[in-house]
């Protein structure tokens, strides 16, 4: 009983389901993570292709098996008109408004790219986005309605 009393015992209970804010956010977040890997593998001379899961039928023998399969993902930096590189931040197919009229970040060079994301990051992941983030999403949801 010595080992067990070196710990913390509590009584919890894991939640059932996440807050839809919560859900957004790491939504977000998660493809924010993409979005600086691919930013240093680029740096790097490198290629980053995420993989996603998917059960396919084998035709020959019937059986559902799972193979990786690479995800398309788009950068979200551009090369402005002035010539500078910018980012903009997106939830689904739809750029977010940082901040009123301001929907993407001028960076001072190239390099400053991924610093710039990770900022975007822990932006996201603290809550200070969560009302440009909802607004976007509420546009998103418009768009699978039925008419």
């Amino acid at each position: 009983m010595s080992t067990l009393a070196k710990l913390k015992l509590v009584a919890a209970k894991r939640p059932n389901q996440l807050s839809p804010v919560v859900q957004r956010r790491n939504k977000v977040a998660k493809h924010l993570f993409d979005q600086i890997e691919c930013a240093k593998a680029r740096q790097d001379g490198k290629s980053y292709m995420p993989t996603w899961s998917k059960s396919v039928k084998d035709e020959e023998t019937g059986e559902t098996k799972t193979v990786l399969v690479p995800k398309r993902m788009r950068e979200w930096w551009f090369v402005a008109d002035s010539g500078k590189t910018c980012v903009s931040l997106r939830y689904g197919a739809k750029i977010v408004e940082i901040a009123k009229g301001k929907t993407a970040v001028e960076l001072a060079s190239a390099a400053d790219l991924v610093p710039t994301l990770e900022t975007l990051k822990a932006a996201v992941e603290i809550g200070e986005l969560d009302a440009q983030i909802e607004a976007v999403s509420g546009l998103v949801r418009a768009g699978f309605k039925k008419s």
